[in-house]
């Protein structure tokens, strides 16, 4: 963690002034950060305030996690049905719904935000809608009601980032919030990115029919991920169709009558792809501004992200930082664990977070998955290492369930056998890379993972073969 002073503020006076509200706990942000730390508090019977600007939930709930993964559950029906005869299964003929799978996937939505107000509902959070300003280090404004806080939790968020490329400002294109709600298939589909969400979009519209191209600048999809294992999955969706241009920059954008012109240049030269629409999809960043941040001066980074000790305290002691806000990894599942242990923190249980081991999956199909180090980091690290990787084949249960499908699982090992990361390529990926975090964060050596009695047939055993 990044060491950091702590600057204590002027004491809190414990009640409000002038009518002011007062609680022990104020949340700004109802994502996963924020509903996951209003519950816990609440829990441990502090008086808690969460103000939310939009919908409780926050992006992952209402506009990605779980919209894009009912949506590509969707599409993974459609393939299975449409591929049926490799399991001596005659489907007749098999056809898709895209309003209904938009509606269905509105619905969950629905049903998960209305889960996370009952949680909150039933420990006593007060739950306020609407933008929050943060006056000083213990008092938050919301339209016209001020109020008091013993400890303040920033969970902003992050949002959408669109790049300066000339033309944007006059074409039409799409973020995710578009391509989730949209009711009509285009013919074409240009993505510019490459990263986890251009590539579940790229799944997913590739599955009904499709025409993607994926524009990446880096030499390979998936940053972050395996690059070895991000390369095996391009490769099996060039051989569904996709298009796919890396080490490629897009230089400028224009809107024609028949939709939009990315034009690029690469290796090879200049080029253009016109496209019935475009996605846009080079990444996210936090959410620093229009809350007031400014108003606590903490310490930050080079980057602009908020420094935090291990118990995600700021350079004030009473205000915590979670989620994307801190810049360590805009993941909802990261978020989650932030915020238990900042609550942990306030209430006086003993934690500390740990980004040991920190999953990161894309839920395309086959889905990716890998936690802990891989290859590139180690080499950038200098670390000794050794990669034993083994064919999802070797997992009877893989085999049964993935005909004519390959796929790879891969451990990385340290000198003295220690578990250092593990990558997975074939279904579920998603379901069984925990099993892999957990020997991360315990530091597990391989002879003592392989003494864990995995049930049989299961796609997990594969990482006992593996060692």
């Amino acid at each position: 963690m990044n060491e950091l002073s702590v600057t204590t503020p002027p004491p809190y006076g414990g009640g409000g002034k002038g009518g002011e509200a007062s609680y022990q706990v104020i949340i700004i942000g109802g994502g996963p950060a924020g509903y996951t730390a209003a519950e816990a508090a609440g829990k441990a019977g502090r008086s808690v305030l969460l103000i939310e600007k939009q919908s409780l939930g926050g992006v992952c709930l209402n506009e990605g996690c779980i919209p894009t993964k009912t949506l590509l559950y969707s599409a993974k029906t459609y393939d299975a049905a449409r591929h049926a005869s490799k399991y001596a299964v005659s489907a007749g003929e098999v056809s898709f719904d895209l309003p209904k799978i938009i509606a269905r996937k509105s619905k969950v939505v629905r049903k998960l935000v209305l889960g996370v107000k009952g949680k909150l509902t039933v420990n006593n959070v007060t739950i306020v809608t609407g933008e929050a300003h943060i006056v000083d280090a213990h008092t938050v404004r919301c339209g016209e009601d001020t109020y008091e806080g013993e400890n303040l939790i920033l969970c902003t968020g992050s949002e959408t980032f669109i790049p300066p490329i000339p033309g944007v400002d006059k074409v039409n294109y799409w973020t995710h919030r578009e391509a989730l709600d949209n009711k009509e298939l285009p013919a074409s589909l240009a993505i510019v990115g490459g990263g986890v969400i251009g590539m579940e979009f790229a799944s997913f519209f590739n599955s009904l029919g499709v025409e993607v191209t994926v524009i990446e600048m880096m030499d390979e999809i998936l940053g972050g991920m395996d690059k070895e294992l991000s390369a095996m999955l391009r490769a099996e969706y060039a051989k569904r169709g996709i298009k796919f241009l890396l080490s490629t920059k897009v230089v400028s954008l224009a809107q024609a009558d028949e939709g939009a012109v990315v034009s690029y240049e690469n290796a090879e030269g200049a080029g253009s792809v016109t496209a019935e629409k475009l996605l846009m999809s080079v990444g996210r960043r936090p959410v620093t501004k229009g809350f007031g941040l400014e108003n606590l001066n903490l310490e930050r980074t080079e980057r602009g992200s908020i420094v935090v000790n291990e118990k995600m305290q700021s350079s004030l002691p009473n205000v915590y930082v979670c989620g994307d806000l801190t810049g360590f990894s805009l993941l909802a599942h990261t978020a989650v664990r932030e915020a238990e242990v900042a609550v942990h923190h306030i209430t006086g249980k003993e934690d500390a977070m740990s980004y040991r081991a920190i999953p990161g999956v894309v839920y395309t199909n086959p889905e990716i998955a890998g936690v802990g180090q891989t290859e590139e980091t180690l080499k950038a690290k200098g670390i000794s290492y050794r990669a034993v990787s083994l064919p999802m084949a070797y997992s009877g249960r893989f085999v049964a369930e993935n005909e004519g499908v390959n796929g790879v699982c891969k451990v990385l090992l340290g000198e003295d056998d220690t578990i250092l990361g593990a990558h997975v390529l074939g279904n579920p990926a998603s379901e069984i890379i925990t099993l892999a975090g957990m020997a991360v964060e315990m530091k597990m050596k391989a002879a003592e993972w392989k003494k864990i009695v995995f049930p049989h047939p299961t796609v997990a055993e594969i990482f006992r073969e593996a060692l």
